[in-house]
């Protein structure tokens, strides 16, 4: 008997090994599933070459933060100078004004715009009429298509002194017409109803598809528990989002100081610029209007570190209080 168990001890032991020793390697294994799923991995390759293209790939002139870039020079060639450039940055007057108008649009696209998709999502769920909510959806949906030029043209047309809509239906109403174009008062909350107006359809898209996996015997558990659409609301809907809800604003804080070069551009003027002025503008009228090159991308790198230190700043604190985070 000892024997026998011996020797089925032994046969197990050996068909271990062998099973062991031929367990494909990982490298192996990730070619293996590549090529069962092949067409399916295709299916990424334009998306791979875009970013290879046009994001990661720009990033080694970033170098050039540090240089005298001469065009004919080349980056090989050019003089290195260190951190000159950010030093004149930040020793510039335009520096702070700069710094507190990029600041405060991006505030108020926090505050003002970032909730709003969110609402509508919530809003749009609680229709029953699936006919009224898919031709909702396709209104709000329209203006994210239209351009900002075409966005700037239809600004020009409601809120000019000459003709505008809005300035001659005050004048109707027995009021003063107000230039907004020109207003220093009215740019920020002109340029944040412009993005209200053709983004926040468009950002419902993602909110809506994490509100379609909620478990519905949920809302059927609570309604016989006595529970209102409110409350169903509260303690059901929203925390059911609230992990896209985190991981859409430590993405939004990555481009929290991108406010829209086009969007700005096309609005700006001499009456306005005290506050249109960001860094986006200053980027291109340095770099390109200037031919300052080093310079601009000397500004364009710090916008950029300070999106890197909110994106993980706000990830470890996600992580802090229990959430998933980006990574």
């Amino acid at each position: 008997m000892n024997r026998t168990t011996a020797q089925r001890k032994r046969v197990l032991s050996h068909a271990t090994s062998v099973g062991t020793s031929h367990k494909p390697g990982y490298l192996k294994q990730l070619l293996l599933d590549i090529n069962k799923e092949k067409l399916l991995y295709c299916m990424l390759i334009p998306g791979l070459l875009f970013f290879i293209l046009f994001k990661y790939l720009p990033m080694l002139g970033v170098v050039i933060a540090f240089q005298d870039y001469q065009p004919f020079a080349g980056i090989l060639k050019s003089h290195w100078v260190g951190l000159q450039h950010f030093q004149r940055f930040f020793t510039n007057p335009d520096f702070w004004k700069l710094f507190r108008n990029t600041l405060v649009l991006a505030v108020y696209n926090l505050l003002f715009f970032f909730p709003l998709p969110i609402i509508l999502a919530l809003m749009l769920n609680e229709v029953r009429k699936e006919f009224f909510k898919r031709f909702v959806q396709t209104i709000i949906y329209i203006p994210h298509f239209i351009s900002w030029v075409v966005v700037a043209g239809l600004t020009y047309t409601l809120f000019t002194t000459e003709g505008g809509i809005v300035n001659e239906a005050l004048a109707y109403f027995g009021g003063d017409k107000i230039n907004f174009l020109l207003s220093k008062d009215w740019f920020r909350s002109m340029i944040t109803s412009q993005v209200i107006w053709k983004e926040t359809g468009w950002g419902t898209i993602i909110f809506l598809a994490a509100l379609s996996g909620v478990d519905q015997q949920l809302y059927e558990a609570a309604r016989m528990d006595g529970a209102n659409r409110w409350h169903q609301l509260w303690h059901i809907t929203l925390p059911a989002i609230q992990t896209t809800i985190v991981l859409l604003l430590i993405l939004r804080l990555g481009s929290f100081l991108d406010t829209g070069f086009e969007q700005i551009f096309l609005v700006l003027n001499s009456g306005n610029r005290e506050v249109a002025e960001v860094f986006d503008t200053y980027v291109y009228t340095s770099g390109l209007v200037n031919a300052q090159f080093s310079y601009s991308t000397a500004v364009g790198l710090f916008k950029s570190l300070v999106s890197l230190i909110l994106v993980v700043s706000a990830n470890a604190m996600a992580k802090k209080y229990g959430e998933e985070g980006v990574y």
